[in-house]
């Protein structure tokens, strides 16, 4: 799935409450601090999301459909979504983003818009719908339910006319309002046609369809919400900051400058996105997986990991094996925070905003100090400790502030820095070799508002 930018003419449409409620801010002295809706607060507080990519590229051995492929040939014949859901819980994915229609226009629910789905194929005799399986069990298990429709259409006759915007959402509004909440709305921006052909796709419309059935859904891609990283490899940039000028899709609902606008980071597990029999022995590696994961969650990002099932319907033994040794890993290191609960010390700090809040364990406080430049948050971890991993997290409830960063460990004699940082947002993770000290601290170099740290912590990557 190659991303193109959009194109088009900008619109210059006032919609009212549509998307406003997304993009809050408040005044602080004389800055103004963006912040994120409840919605995306709650979003990146989730991390973890597994991308389903499954349909009839999976029958076909492609990546990329026609449009023309013949409906019985999708036909799992031993489809389990509960099995992809208990897959993605045991790995750690809070959400999952189902691929409802790929670019081939092949439906994965009983559309009453276009006969090519489903309903046509010999699986479950033609009575069968992948949508509702993995949103039930999605509900079942207890993880939240997202789906792709993609806005390319190779299958569908009226692309490129003003009917494939109603048929495209009258597809939303079934997807909308027959499988439950709906976490997450994902398009993208993938065309490979002829040129000049491409659909001029009528967003706002989009948009009203999704705010009207799903207020808390979060568009993400072309939209609003949620944007995307900028590559397919699962890594964020090293500086990443949630706060964005207004994009295309912004400007579309009449809003301008600053907006917080996090980064999805999307990366298969294997080289393709849709299972392929030549890639079993090419899964990546749990080092591979441990990178991405750092490189995403730990550079202010969600990760949205793609395991695609196979053709039985089944997610393959060699990914559940993989992802279960990921989460191992992932399990071990940070079951234990060597900062947690110390004694902490700070340069300075406000009413209510003490340096023990950022090692306490609680997602609602924070140390916040007097100013924006050299002040320092200190840990006392009471006798040696080796690690290797530092986490720091922003409160950013109140919106993404540190724009510098060090990390220092005492050697005895003087502090040495092991660590330097730009951004920070919900998560920054470091890792650097091992570090053996008693005390450590955090200096914040600057930052574009009074900085307000959530969290504190030190861990141990064993490899």
């Amino acid at each position: 799935m190659k991303r193109r930018e959009m194109i088009g003419k900008i619109a210059a449409v006032a919609a009212g409450m549509l998307a406003r409620r997304k993009f809050t801010g408040a005044t602080e002295g004389s800055k103004m601090i963006v912040k994120p809706s409840p919605q995306q607060l709650a979003w990146q507080e989730l991390e973890m999301g597994m991308f389903i990519h499954f349909g009839m590229n999976t029958f076909t051995d492609r990546e990329w459909g026609e449009g023309t492929e013949d409906p019985r040939w999708f036909n799992p014949t031993e489809l389990d979504a509960r099995q992809w859901i208990s897959v993605a819980k045991e790995a750690g994915f809070s959400y999952v983003v189902l691929t409802a229609k790929h670019h081939d226009g092949f439906c994965l629910w009983q559309t009453r818009y276009t006969e090519h789905s489903v309903k046509n194929s010999p699986w479950r005799n033609g009575k069968g719908d992948v949508v509702k399986e993995v949103a039930k069990a999605c509900e079942e298990i207890g993880v939240k339910f997202g789906f792709y429709l993609s806005p390319w259409d190779r299958h569908e006759k009226s692309y490129g006319t003003p009917d494939y915007d109603r048929y495209f959402k009258n597809q939303l509004t079934e997807l909308l309002t027959e499988y439950g909440e709906v976490l997450e709305v994902w398009f993208d921006g993938a065309y490979g046609g002829p040129p000049g052909k491409e659909h001029k796709y009528d967003w706002l419309g989009y948009y009203e369809v999704i705010r009207k059935l799903q207020p808390n859904a979060l568009i993400a891609i072309c939209g609003p919400d949620i944007r995307w990283v900028g590559n397919e490899e699962g890594v964020a940039p090293e500086t990443n900051w949630s706060v964005q000028e207004a994009s295309h899709f912004h400007q579309l609902l009449g809003i301008t400058g600053k907006v917080w606008y996090p980064a999805e980071c999307d990366v298969s597990i294997r080289p393709g996105w849709f299972w392929h029999a030549r890639e079993d022995d090419k899964v990546k590696s749990v080092e591979h997986l441990l990178d991405i994961y750092f490189k995403s969650v730990g550079r202010n990002s969600v990760l949205l990991l793609n395991v695609p099932p196979n053709r039985k319907g089944l997610i393959s033994d060699v990914d559940i094996q993989r992802l279960r040794e990921w989460r191992k890993v992932l399990d071990r290191t940070f079951a234990t925070n060597f900062a947690l609960n110390k004694p902490a010390t700070a340069s300075s700090f406000r009413p209510n905003a003490q340096p023990s809040n950022a090692v306490d364990g609680r997602k609602e406080t924070f140390w916040s100090p007097l100013s924006e430049k050299g002040e320092w948050l200190e840990i006392d971890l009471q006798r040696p400790t080796t690690f290797n991993v530092a986490m720091v997290q922003e409160h950013i409830a109140e919106g993404q502030r540190v724009e510098r960063y060090r990390i220092e460990a005492w050697d005895g004699k003087d502090w040495k820095v092991i660590a330097r940082g730009t951004t920070i947002g919900y998560k920054k993770l470091d890792r650097f070799n091992d570090v053996t000290a008693v005390k450590v601290r955090l200096v914040i170099e600057s930052a574009l508002a009074t900085p307000l740290i959530r969290a504190f912590g030190l861990y141990r990557l064993e490899r």
